[in-house]
Formats: structure tokens, sequence, C-alpha cells
């Protein structure tokens, strides 16, 4: 089994707006994922079909390293979250002296891609179970 993370830190969308974009992909094909990414109208999906794309190619080089087999078809997104990260906090001038704070918020992604596992393992526990 491969499994391949890739992280962007630091992007300058908000993590509500990730979180939407995310639930569309969560538990997809990888290259499903890419499709629906590409087509998506959020702006936030092009940093994550970026994202998607670079784990991806994270699987294949760990894949070629450890001298396994990849077929790119069977990758899948296993898991995918947004972490809020910091926040830029900037003024802007309002009537009477007065001042107005915008925070611009900022996102860390992350991605991890995994093969689906082969069951054949014989002597697991649940195997036990299901015997008695």
């Amino acid at each position: 089994m491969v499994e391949s993370i890739a992280r962007v830190k630091h992007i300058r969308v908000t993590p509500q707006k990730a979180r939407r974009v995310i639930a569309l992909i969560k538990g997809k094909q990888a290259a499903e994922a890419l499709a629906i990414l590409k087509f998506a109208q959020q702006s936030a999906s092009e940093p994550i079909y970026k994202l998607v794309h670079s784990a991806m190619a994270n699987a294949q080089v760990k894949a070629d390293r450890d001298g396994e087999f990849l077929d790119e078809q069977d990758l899948y997104v296993k898991n995918v979250f947004v972490d809020e990260g910091t926040t830029l906090k900037r003024f802007q001038p309002r009537a009477q002296g007065r001042a107005f704070q915008i925070k611009k918020r900022t996102s860390h992604i992350t991605v991890v891609l995994a093969t689906p596992e082969v069951a054949a393992s014989t002597g697991s526990a649940t195997d036990k179970k299901a015997s008695k």
C-alpha cells in the first residue's frame, strides 16, 4: 500500500471556503478529484488541484523509491483536511477617526492519497470473532 501526503501552508484562502471545496473530493479517486477540481468554479479549487496533483507525484516517487508498481488510477483521496493558518490583521479607516479591522485569513491544507489495502490477512482478530 502506497500512501503519500502533500501539504500547503499559509495559502490565502479562508478555511471555510476551502472546506466547501474539499468536501467535493473526499473519498474519490485521485483522477476523478482532479477532474472535479479543474471545473469547480470556487477560487479555492486551483490551489487544491495543484496539491492533489503534487500528492500524486509524491506517490509515484515513493513507489519508485521502494521498487513498487503504482498505477495512478488506483490512488484515492484517503483524507483531506483544512486547518486555520495565521490571520493577517489590517485596518481600514472609517468616519470620525475610527478604524475597522479587516481579517485576512489563511489556511493549511493537507491531502493524503493512498492505494486500497488488500484484505489478505488470514489471522486477523475480526476473522477469529466471525468464526465463533
